[in-house]
């Protein structure tokens, strides 16, 4: 399994910025795909993921919920974050990762551990 994030830059706060996620594996709608990032000095935090499954379930962390939002395309096995009215604060390198574990409940997609597979990160900077 193999995951390209892409769409990274420089924004200026209160934009808007689509990252995107190309996974290449067989079986894709078997994985969760989540979203991370790691902002400098940090420890790496969970923004939310997209269930795995054909349902378009999806599962955000509280400080995301409202701002973050995460589509796929099961065809083309892309995953996109978008990420409305910028902060500085969202300045980080963000990563996504596939998990095809179980699972009890959606928030055990927010455990970094759950994720066997991990991109490179694409970095993200606000400028104020």
């Amino acid at each position: 399994v193999q995951l390209q994030a892409s769409g990274g830059g420089v924004v200026q706060a209160g934009g808007s910025l689509s990252l995107s996620c190309a996974v290449a594996a067989r079986h894709f709608i078997k994985y969760g795909i989540g979203w991370f990032r790691q902002a400098p000095g940090k420890e790496r935090e969970f923004v939310g993921v997209a269930i795995r499954g054909s349902g378009g379930f999806t599962y955000y962390a509280d400080s995301t919920k409202g701002r973050f939002t995460i589509s796929k395309d099961d065809f083309n096995a892309i995953v996109w974050l978008q990420i409305h009215s910028l902060i500085p604060e969202d300045t980080a390198v963000y990563f996504c990762a596939a998990s095809d574990r179980d699972i009890t409940s959606f928030s055990d997609y927010a455990h970094s551990t759950r994720y066997d597979y991990w991109g490179q990160g694409t970095l993200v900077t606000v400028s104020s």
